[in-house]
């Protein structure tokens, strides 16, 4: 199909005084050792770092560092208060609400939830004025027949986790003729670590035989089918050690696990196919097993060492966002990524020199040498004859998948990523239908230094008016009374006395209530908050602005003012290892190029199935015209990595052979009929594993797996298997061009 030119050079002799080199032959040496340490590391990790489970959190969504969060930590210290975070729905058994008889239960169940010790700021139905536009929650559906008791654990995110988990299993049922169903955020944040430890071990359950029966297939025996799990092992086994570390100092999210899980197993069966395949293809080529185990390290350890580095350099981008959550995943990414290339370059090739030629023991087919007439071989041939056609189509393609991600609208997940069976989703499904959501949900203005008799006794009233002012404000309450702007005047009423506004000062300072007229998380709710946060103080000094949309523009501001940093560190790493393996500019920069393209139809596709709501019954959740604003954000930098791991095992190759015949025809044909079937199972093994995670009952779990399985097939077939050579031959040696002195550069520090 593809000849070599005349002026191809002749294989030049391996010359083998290089590190990696000298690695491979420490490794044959010291194989037992090597293999005795591994197995101490996985026993110790497993035994030190088995509880990692609960030490991680079911919290970290927010900015620590924000204005919402301060406000929060002054209202705790100055107020001794802070937002409810349980919810007890009760509904008499028998006749309404307001029945003697339902009140005396009521008003006692409240005490008893009272005098529980982990509880505080326990208020009812039975114990706030109705009527009262300072009640901060309704106390009453429109039918009466449904009330509400809120109150607020005491301590941090865990702390309420591990507390309303204690109380749900008391007061769940039927209890002093009340049927009482709790929710509120703790305990959505409690149902939803449960299930997503249920779901992780059911993804794996479900996951194991199919990808036992696919790596058999792959590794074509039943010997090389079961070492990528022993660099699964270790890398995810070594990583709950680290999780176990890093969490004693900081906040790490349960949602590591996952990720832990997921990777450690993809990587694994990454990087052994591509040290086992080369081993193998070493063997056949007449070396020894000491021999073939020093090649494979010089070559496939090297580019599973700068693979490693893409993968971890993208994921070392969520350090910069000052997020718990975000941070968590670059934790578990950074380790499992490196603990999977170490025992691949490492701990695999040791096995590899105990095996040897064993390795194609017990066989369920004969693996097909690279030898110009395969599949892969061909499909570059129908590329190369027609580069230019076949790269507009797919590009086309790609952007036209991608156009949904123009229409993106970020948001917080809420009670919705559970199943509609989860008793706190249906607390929150029936607040929703049946309270106002702007009461359950105000936003609190904290002004920390106020002084009333100090102060100018007007200012407060003054920017109690002009808040009430605003568009989407339904009402304000200050100490001085409740504020509203009245359509039919015109104008703004108020202060109208509350029985209760005297709960708004503190012994410093004061606060104030602001009730929306729309939701709270939403953008209407986030026009809000900025309006308020612009609007003068009237002399008041500074104020702080908290609840649920002030903690959502909060969020979003700490993620996309770091964006475009972490986009931009990526991108100058990636170019950087890349350069590094092939001393040339075009070549990063196409892939970076390339990646974008991917990725921006993988958004899109993420954009119309879970913000549109397309397949959302087929794949089993609920589409609240959204999508959370961090997910994007992960998958991005383990996507872009993962792109970048297959473009520098692809790439490798064809530097191999361009290297030794100076011909880049034939190094596409050949670079890509050597990893084309290679990349495309490790992609499809990888997207089975991911794809497990699509069974979860956690949408946003189910939509990581999703965007991730689409993500690497889409790579590995639409861009590494066809636009990636596609470039390549239209590109010709223009490929391989680099100036004179990053030329001089590469020779210095690669050699």
């Amino acid at each position: 199909m593809v000849r070599e030119r005349s002026d191809a050079r002749p294989a030049q002799a391996h010359v083998d005084p290089g590190p990696m080199a000298r690695l491979g032959r420490a490794v044959v040496y010291r194989r037992w050792l090597v293999l005795g340490l591994a197995l101490a590391f996985v026993v110790a990790s497993a035994v030190l770092g088995a509880g990692v489970e609960e030490r991680l959190s079911a919290g970290g969504f927010f900015d620590v560092s924000s204005e919402s969060a301060e406000a929060d930590r002054v209202l705790e210290e100055q107020f001794g208060s802070s937002a409810p975070n349980v919810v007890f729905l009760v509904s008499p058994v028998d006749g309404f609400l307001n029945t003697p008889a339902n009140r005396e239960a009521g008003l006692a169940l409240t005490e008893r939830l009272r005098a529980e010790p982990t509880l505080r700021s326990v208020e009812s139905y039975w114990t706030v004025e109705v009527a009262s536009p300072l009640v901060l929650h309704p106390l009453g559906n429109r039918h009466g027949t449904s009330g509400l008791i809120v109150a607020t654990i005491i301590g941090d995110e865990n702390d309420a986790v591990v507390a309303v988990g204690d109380l749900a299993a008391r007061y769940s049922g039927t209890i002093d003729g009340f049927e009482v169903a709790v929710g509120g955020p703790a305990e959505v944040s409690r149902q939803v670590r449960q299930q997503a430890r249920s779901d992780l071990a059911s993804a794996e359950l479900t996951m194991a035989p199919f990808a036992l029966t696919a790596l058999l297939v792959v590794f074509a025996g039943v010997i090389a089918a079961f070492l990528p799990l022993v660099v699964a092992v270790v890398a995810v086994v070594g990583t709950f050690l680290v999780l176990t570390v890093v969490s004693g100092q900081t906040e790490v999210s349960i949602f590591a696990r996952v990720l832990t899980t997921a990777l450690g197993v993809g990587l694994g069966i990454d990087y052994s196919l591509f040290v086992i395949s080369r081993f193998r293809e070493e063997l056949t080529g007449g070396q020894s097993v000491a021999g073939a185990v020093h090649r494979t390290v010089d070559t496939a350890g090297r580019t599973v060492l700068v693979s490693a580095g893409t993968v971890a350099v993208s994921l070392s981008a969520l350090f910069i966002f000052p997020i718990a959550y975000l941070r968590s995943f670059a934790f578990a990414g950074v380790a499992v990524v490196i603990l999977a290339a170490v025992t691949a370059v490492i701990v695999l090739p040791a096995l590899l020199a105990v095996l040897g030629g064993r390795i194609n023991a017990i066989s369920v087919r004969r693996p097909k040498a690279a030898d110009g007439t395969g599949f892969w071989y061909r499909q570059a041939g129908r590329v190369i004859r027609r580069p230019l056609p076949v790269a507009l189509v797919v590009v086309a393609v790609l952007a036209m998948a991608g156009l949904p991600f123009l229409g993106v609208r970020t948001s917080r997940v809420d009670d919705r990523v559970l199943p509609d069976a989860a008793s706190s989703r249906s607390v929150s499904d029936t607040l929703r239908a049946e309270f106002s959501a702007s009461e359950l949900a105000p936003l609190t203005i904290v002004v920390p230094s106020y002084d009333g008799a100090g102060d100018d006794p007007t200012a407060l009233h003054d920017y109690a008016l002009s808040l009430a002012m605003l568009d989407g404000v339904e009402r304000v309450v200050s100490e001085d009374g409740a504020y509203f702007f009245h359509p039919l005047a015109e104008a703004v009423i108020g202060p109208s006395p509350v029985s209760t506004a005297s709960d708004l000062s503190g012994p410093t300072g004061t606060r104030l209530t602001v009730l929306l007229s729309g939701e709270p998380i939403s953008p209407e709710g986030e026009s809000v908050v900025r309006a308020i946060r612009s609007t003068p103080t009237a002399g008041l000094g500074s104020v702080l602005v908290t609840g649920e949309s002030a903690r959502l523009v909060d969020t979003k501001a700490a993620v996309f003012d770091r964006l475009p940093i972490g986009l931009a560190a990526i991108a100058a790493a990636t170019f950087l290892l890349l350069w590094v393996l092939a001393d040339s500019v075009l070549v990063p920069i196409k892939a970076l190029v390339l990646n974008m393209l991917s990725l921006s139809a993988t958004f899109g596709a993420l954009v119309w199935v879970f913000q549109d709501g397309h397949l959302a019954g087929l794949l089993g959740f609920t589409a609240t015209g959204t999508i959370d604003v961090f997910t994007p954000i992960i998958m991005f930098c383990v996507a872009f990595g993962l792109s970048m791991d297959y473009e520098v095992f692809v790439l490798s190759r064809i530097k191999e052979v361009y290297d030794g015949t100076g011909d880049n025809t034939l190094a596409v044909a050949r670079g890509l009929e050597q990893t084309g079937g290679i990349v495309t199972a490790a992609a499809l093994l990888l997207a089975m594993v991911f794809g497990a995670f699509v069974l979860s009952d956690v949408s946003v779990v189910k939509m990581l797996g999703f965007g991730l399985a689409l993500a690497v097939l889409v790579d590995a077939f639409l861009v590494r298997a066809t636009l990636m050579p596609a470039f390549m031959i239209v590109a010709g040696r223009a490929n391989w061009w680099s100036p004179e002195s990053l030329h001089r550069a590469h020779r210095r520090l690669v050699g």
